[in-house]
């Protein structure tokens, strides 16, 4: 084994980031030629007591692996040297690709417990091979998306920046967490790699080491904005209010060509320091310089700071929003419920499957969500379907699945047609109802009656 740092995951060794009984199922099904079509539903079972809906994402990133899932020489080395399988089956796994379809609801859609998120159709073989690093990509985007949805909503229009890259879990996670924050309505990230690879606003101020390596904190006011005129200043190094009197002083030296926009407080009592700093503020004549806040904030925080009435225009939001830290994962699940054109479930206790392929409808009145209806995929209900075709034979066909702008919109649109109680991050009383179509449920029992 190297000592040397682990490459990137990237296309050429993808396929490897899986469980290793996806790859023996698999082999096991080449040896009994087990590859007829089947179905394969990726759904949360519930929805965390913390969350009163789920935002949808990663659907994006997971029909872009699809399309390039393969296996590389290298990879298919590495397996035949870990003496678990046949040299003519990696010979056919080096052939393979996907060539299903996939029904989802695009990113930036609210969904419930139980309501697929992805169904994937295609040869037994392509579509159970690829369970692992789909249940990864779609878990860790719309957890996050969830939790920053939440956050959001605290800060009541007020801006919110992602500063959760250094906690967040590995650089996968810390990338793909930047872009589901922006879906969900983060205004802007600290994520560099984020902003150039999603063309999202970077943002960012400066450490408190910066005011630490200069002797005095006013040098490092003045030697900063030198550089960066309009910059925000961190104040809480040494002393809050004596820093925010620094800035003051600051904006004596400087006169007409001070542009700080606005000073940031990391530590203490937020809202109390923020009034005592905008009086400081205000009687100095800077009216025009706003207050941010950051340190330890999440959704509870933000809204206990908004509520007494702080006058805080912007958050940054690191740790909490990166980990999703009240709800840290999801119950996910991939389950397979058609195979061979017959319906399979699962009647494990708490784990009870519903067979078939299926369909979402949202009910609405007056422009707004009042229910969901599982329903079995050729039924034709009242309301709005919510999954639609993504791919199809392996390839996307519906483009606006890949599109970021797009799915930070629709989750503006989608959120906000949600009943109140179920925006509002308490728990909402009554959940969100969803409800079984008459015809699925006949359909569980129907299969459920040929099966054990």
């Amino acid at each position: 084994m190297s000592g040397r740092s682990v490459p990137w995951v990237g296309e050429g060794n993808v396929a490897l980031l899986t469980d290793l009984y996806e790859l023996t199922m698999a082999q096991a099904y080449w040896r009994d030629g087990m590859n007829e079509p089947a179905v394969f539903s990726l759904f949360v079972r519930t929805l965390p007591r913390t969350r009163n809906f789920l935002l949808a994402c990663g659907v994006a990133d997971a029909l872009a692996l699809l399309e390039t899932f393969r296996f590389s020489q290298d990879a298919l080395e590495y397996l035949e040297g870990t003496g678990r399988f046949a040299r003519e089956f990696l010979d056919w796994l080096g052939e393979l690709r996907f060539t299903g379809n996939v029904h989802a609801v695009p990113d930036g859609t609210p969904v419930f417990g139980n309501e697929p998120i992805m169904e994937i159709e295609a040869p037994l073989i392509e579509a159970q091979i690829v369970e692992t690093i789909l249940m990864n990509q779609v878990q860790v985007q719309t957890l996050l998306a969830s939790k920053a949805a939440r956050v959001v909503r605290a800060a009541g229009g007020r801006t919110v920046v992602d500063f959760g890259l250094r906690r967040a879990q590995g650089a996968d996670a810390g990338l793909k967490g930047a872009r589901a924050f922006w879906v969900a309505g983060v205004d802007a990230t600290s994520n560099v790699l984020a902003g150039k690879v999603y063309g999202m606003p970077i943002a960012g101020t400066m450490a408190h080491s910066y005011v630490q390596s200069f002797d005095h904190e006013l040098d490092a006011f003045r030697a900063f904005t030198r550089v960066y005129p309009d910059t925000i200043l961190l104040v809480d190094t040494y002393d809050t209010l004596e820093g925010v009197r620094h800035v003051v002083q600051l904006a004596r030296e400087l006169g007409d060509e001070f542009r700080v926009r606005a000073i940031r407080l990391d530590s203490g009592d937020l809202a109390e320091l923020a009034f005592r700093a905008r009086e400081i503020l205000d009687a100095a004549g800077l009216e025009q310089v706003e207050i941010f806040a950051s340190g330890g904030l999440d959704e509870y925080r933000i809204a206990d700071i908004v509520a007494r009435g702080a006058p805080i225009t912007g958050f940054g939001v690191g740790t909490s929003m990166a980990v999703a830290s009240d709800a840290p994962a999801m119950d996910v699940a991939y389950k397979l419920t058609e195979y061979a054109g017959r319906g399979r479930l699962k009647l494990s206790p708490g784990k009870r499957l519903l067979p078939g392929r299926k369909q979402v409808f949202r009910i609405e009145q007056d422009g707004r969500a009042v229910r969901d209806v599982l329903a079995r995929r050729d039924e034709l209900l009242d309301g709005r379907p919510l999954l639609r075709p993504a791919m199809a034979n392996g390839r996307v066909v519906d483009e606006s699945f890949l599109d970021l702008g797009l799915a930070r919109a629709r989750a503006r649109e989608e959120i906000a047609k949600l009943p109140d109680r179920v925006q509002a991050i308490e728990p909402a009383d009554p959940p969100y109802p969803v409800e079984i179509s008459e015809a699925l449920r006949a359909y569980g029992a129907e299969v459920g009656a040929s099966v054990g």
